[in-house]
């Protein structure tokens, strides 16, 4: 809501002719033409029956009665407008803006937005989803939420999960595919894969497979996809193998949407931070507070791609 004086007619008038003794200053000041203001005191003088102005070449001078008038003019004006802005911070609600990438705002960050407001119903919260959500990326807003390493960080960020990943599918897939733990199975199945730039923050199935030993050369079956949202819905939907980035697929795991199928991959050093702007609000501080918790709660410590 935009921060506009209570219209109080000729009192705001006549208080700005008083205040600044010209009749075409007071008309600027409040955005109306000279002769409505010259005869809005007019109409107050008839009604008071004295005259308030004493009108001249250099501008308007209160006369004793007007200056009388202005007094208690202007004491209500200035009582009755900081009496306005209160009522209106009152009940205005209190804003707080997230800044993550699409894969935590949707598979993290939205599940858990009931559980927020039942701890902060007054708030409002704002999620700023950008697939190129860099770990420097978070300037104007409260609070960021974001994948790198530790050193891309402020020595104060908190990191909420490490990055750990395993293959994962729908149990459907898993029966067709005969998938177990054995890593050479994955080699005949398709693979979804995250599009990212040519040197990705997070794991990729190249580092899963170099690390787990297992050859394979890309397959007529495998499908990209450009935010990891899309991929976790893909491997829901029977299309593949999708690497799952713990905190980001604990819910799908915990229903049977997915399994996983395969041993895991840990990075302790890289993973998603959340980093707090300096000047936080009260309710930053309760969703802060709230992110670190729930993160907490986690069995297990991992992370996700920023896409």
């Amino acid at each position: 809501m935009a921060e506009r004086p209570l219209d109080l007619a000729w009192m705001r008038v006549f208080e700005a002719v008083g205040r600044l003794g010209s009749l075409t200053a007071a008309a600027a000041e409040l955005k109306l033409s000279q002769p409505a203001v010259s005869y809005a005191v007019r109409q107050l003088e008839g009604q008071i029956g004295a005259p308030l102005l004493a009108r001249g070449h250099r501008g308007s001078a209160l006369t004793p009665s007007g200056r009388l008038l202005f007094r208690a003019v202007q004491g209500a004006v200035t009582e009755i407008d900081g009496a306005t802005r209160e009522i209106r911070s009152l009940n205005r609600r209190p804003i707080v803006r997230l800044f993550t990438d699409y894969g935590f705002a949707s598979l993290w960050m939205m599940p858990r937005v009931a559980a927020f407001r039942s701890v902060c119903p007054e708030a409002e919260v704002h999620i700023v989803a950008s697939s190129a959500a860099e770990p420097g990326g978070a300037e104007g807003v409260d609070i960021a939420v974001l994948f790198g390493l530790r050193s891309d960080f402020p020595t104060s960020a908190t990191q909420l999960y490490a990055e750990r990943v395993v293959p994962v599918c729908s149990p459907a897939f898993a029966a067709v595919h005969r998938l177990g733990d054995d890593p050479r199975a994955l080699t005949r199945t398709p693979l979804l894969h995250l599009d990212s730039t040519p040197h990705p923050r997070w794991f990729t199935w190249r580092d899963w497979l170099a690390a787990t030993g297992v050859e394979r050369s890309p397959g007529p079956g495998d499908l990209s996809l450009n935010t990891y949202g899309l991929v976790v819905q893909a491997a829901i939907a029977d299309q593949g193998l999708a690497l799952g980035w713990s905190g980001l697929v604990d819910g799908a795991l915990a229903d049977g949407s997915l399994v996983a199928v395969g041993p895991p991959l840990t990075r302790t050093e890289s993973g998603y931070f959340m980093v707090e702007a300096s000047a936080r609000s009260a309710t930053a501080r309760i969703l802060a507070r709230f992110i670190a918790e729930e993160a907490g709660r986690a069995a297990s410590v991992g992370s996700g791609p920023a896409a």
